[in-house]
């Protein structure tokens, strides 16, 4: 047995518990209390619409009602979707006149209620009211019944009651068939569940971890250029080599055509000294090939050879 919730904190407590709420109209004041009490209150009841031709005119007639039940005939409506639609609040005619037994059974908290024989108790004064679209006969979309456990949990944590204290039309009333399809007993499990968590939207589940993609094989190491050694010391043979022919060439020329091997004659020292001139231009110009490194000087030798040049 409990004070009603201010409609603040009944909007809070729906919002909490992860619901998407829609508020119609002047919702937190449009109620019947000047027809008879609201409270106290002893728990949360819950319907189904009924046939509809559209959800949105399902909402705008439970705000509104007709003219044999004026509105509203609920404090929320819960769409397909699992959307709750705020229409009134105080008391509402939603639940009628039930079984005192029940509602006893339900202040007890009582795993198991009684049957509903007679209809001599005022549940609009001690229920909170949910109906939950459907015309009676159709499936249930999950996303609709989590909605429906869920509101009902958050109201039973705020007021400190637990699952038993949710029950169905059908439970309340003789003749109601209300909510068709559902098995009351577990619905309230699904209560239940939700009360574990405070009446709150448990966490989303962790993604499963995606599996480590292979690791990159470690680059190649690049093959470094050929080292070769250093070309100087072949330079400097090859100046020589071609300084001592083209001396050696000349002298023997020179010595052939004076008619003498006299390496001792001035005409011999002579033609050295005269053959040892093209020897000298010769290594000159092997030397200037060597540091320039242009392929245009006869005795051209790189100083370093290009891997990507062909031989």
């Amino acid at each position: 047995m409990a004070t009603p919730l201010v409609a603040d904190r009944f909007l809070s407590a729906l919002k909490g518990a992860g619901l998407g709420v829609v508020e119609h109209g002047t919702w937190r004041t449009h109620n019947r209390n000047t027809h008879g009490n609201w409270g106290p209150v002893n728990g949360v009841m819950i319907h189904h619409t009924g046939p509809y031709s559209s959800e949105k005119d399902m909402v705008e007639l439970c705000r509104t009602g007709y003219q044999d039940l004026p509105g509203p005939l609920c404090h929320g409506v819960i769409d397909r979707a699992g959307t709750v639609h705020l229409v009134g609040y105080g008391r509402t005619n939603h639940a009628g006149m039930g079984d005192t037994d029940v509602l006893l059974a339900v202040i007890a908290e009582k795993t198991t209620l009684p049957r509903d024989n007679k209809a001599d108790m005022d549940g609009n004064r001690h229920f909170y009211g949910f109906e939950c679209i459907n015309a009676g006969n159709q499936p249930w979309p999950t996303a609709q019944l989590d909605a429906m456990a869920r509101a009902a949990a958050t109201i039973c944590h705020v007021h400190g009651w637990n699952e038993n204290s949710v029950i169905g039309h059908k439970e309340w009333q003789p003749g109601k068939p209300d909510p068709g399809g559902i098995d009351m007993d577990g619905f309230r499990a699904r209560v239940a569940r939700h009360l574990k968590d405070g009446g709150r939207p448990g966490p989303a589940p962790r993604p499963h971890p995606k599996p480590n993609p292979d690791p990159k094989p470690a680059p190649k190491p690049k093959p470094k250029p050929n080292q070769e050694h250093d070309p100087m010391p072949q330079a400097l043979a090859d100046v020589a080599e071609r300084t001592l022919a083209t001396y050696v060439q000349s002298l023997l020329g020179l010595m052939a055509a004076s008619s003498t091997t006299d390496m001792v004659s001035l005409s011999a020292w002579q033609a050295a000294a005269v053959s040892a001139i093209p020897a000298a231009l010769s290594a000159l110009k092997s030397t200037a090939g060597t540091a320039l490194g242009r392929p245009g000087t006869a005795s051209w030798l790189p100083s370093k050879r290009d891997p990507t040049t062909p031989n």
